[in-house]
């Protein structure tokens, strides 16, 4: 999109979205944070129109996390809990959180702060990334799941506060791994390989323990978590200004996909989703791929991911037989403009809802595939194609409000 041709609002917006400049700062729980009670769970996308049509992947990291938090004493107690609503789900990003794939987010968990340095008001909220272990993101109910919940929330956390001596800029992070063929979504490394080495040299004599090496050698993805806050935060810097279409928050929860706009901040524009298109890589049909889950949408939200998969050389190769044919057009029709601490990188920033109308397409995004059964976790990775719908929703709605 040429800025000849952008709206004011959502040149406002874009404007301000440039100025965000997202660090890490500190970790806090729910709790402390912004006052989460231990019975209320937050889960990735929009909310579900009730407790029968949660997602069976979520579902299931919502009993592990009841466990965890001790609201209940088993996964079976902790399932009927939530049946009765004693227990209750909600949207993560309505809460300045966000969470991957079927992560849930609970009271006591550990919380990376993520902050923009020019406004201490934009705080955005992520757990730490589970790695390659039996991480929670994956939708399984398991002692294997909960075991590991409990050691990534103490002793790795312990090991991360320690490290964290000074406030960690994340867009310079990004913009060097997206250099290195990162896309900042499905495949993060290199930003990975950048952050623990900066982190490890606030701790004396390096990490020593072995258990703790294997597991950060074993998982690129831990740059991950931070980035999607970072992301979050860069596109809140441009909520609520009046008129505009600029996308605010993006994520699906299994059965629905959904984006917020600046102009109708907290507010959902929804759709059913269906599962990403890819391969499988385990012995079971298509049929038991989970649809789109994840608040990592909003990576693609910005414009990084597969919006930028023309950065990442092994992601393209991974994933390009399942691109649109006109993948490579969607960043120039959808997104506002390039961002100046990514000069020089063939990418651009913005989504806004406009566009999506104007071409009757949404971004492409890259997913992990869960097992629907939430019996297998992992079944693969797609890329996702945004119906154009739910851009077509919030456009109708900016107009009915009178800010078109």
């Amino acid at each position: 999109m040429s800025d000849s041709s952008m709206h004011h609002a959502d040149k406002a917006a874009f404007a301000a979205a440039l100025e965000a400049q997202p660090v890490w700062d500190r970790i806090e729980t729910g709790v402390d944070a912004f006052g989460l009670p231990e019975n209320m769970l937050l889960h990735a996308g929009p909310a579900f129109a009730s407790v029968n049509m949660i997602a069976k992947p979520i579902l299931n990291s919502a009993c592990v996390a009841a466990v965890y938090e001790g609201v209940a004493t088993d996964f079976e107690q902790a399932e009927a809990m939530i049946r009765a609503g004693e227990i209750k789900l909600e949207p993560a990003q309505d809460h300045a959180t966000v969470t991957p794939l079927a992560a849930v987010v609970s009271a006591s968990m550990p919380l990376h702060r993520v902050v923009d340095a020019n406004n201490s008001q934009n705080v955005i909220y992520s757990p730490i990334n589970g790695g390659g272990r039996p991480a929670m993101r994956l939708g399984l109910r398991s002692q294997a799941v909960l075991d590991h919940i409990r050691w990534l929330n103490s002793d790795f956390r312990d090991l991360l506060e320690s490290a964290l001596t000074t406030p960690v800029d994340l867009l310079s992070i990004a913009c060097e791994s997206l250099r290195h063929g990162d896309d900042c979504h499905g495949r993060t490394p290199h930003a990975t390989r950048v952050l623990m080495a900066a982190l490890e040299q606030g701790i004396n004599g390096g990490i020593r323990d072995t258990n703790m090496r294997d597991f950060i050698e074993s998982s690129p993805s831990l740059f991950l978590n931070l980035w999607m806050a970072a992301s979050k935060c860069i596109m809140m810097s441009a909520s609520a200004i009046p008129g505009s279409s600029f996308v605010t928050a993006a994520g699906g929860n299994g059965v629905e996909t959904g984006i917020q706009i600046s102009a109708l901040p907290g507010r959902w524009f929804s759709a059913a989703a269906r599962p990403p298109d890819g391969r499988i890589d385990v012995d079971l049909p298509p049929e038991r791929a989970l649809p789109a889950i994840g608040d990592s949408a909003v990576v693609e939200g910005l414009g990084l991911g597969a919006m930028a998969i023309n950065l990442a050389p092994e992601q393209l190769k991974g994933l390009g037989e399942f691109l649109p044919a006109d993948y490579a057009e969607r960043s120039a029709r959808l997104l506002a403009g390039s961002h100046p601490q990514l000069a020089g990188l063939d990418c651009r920033v913005g989504l806004l809802a406009r566009a999506a109308r104007e071409h009757q397409q949404g971004p492409i995004i890259g997913l992990g595939m869960l097992d629907i059964e939430g019996d297998k976790g992992r079944l693969g990775g797609g890329i996702y194609d945004m119906p154009a719908t739910v851009f077509n929703d919030a456009m109708t709605a900016l107009e009915a409000a009178g800010e078109n």
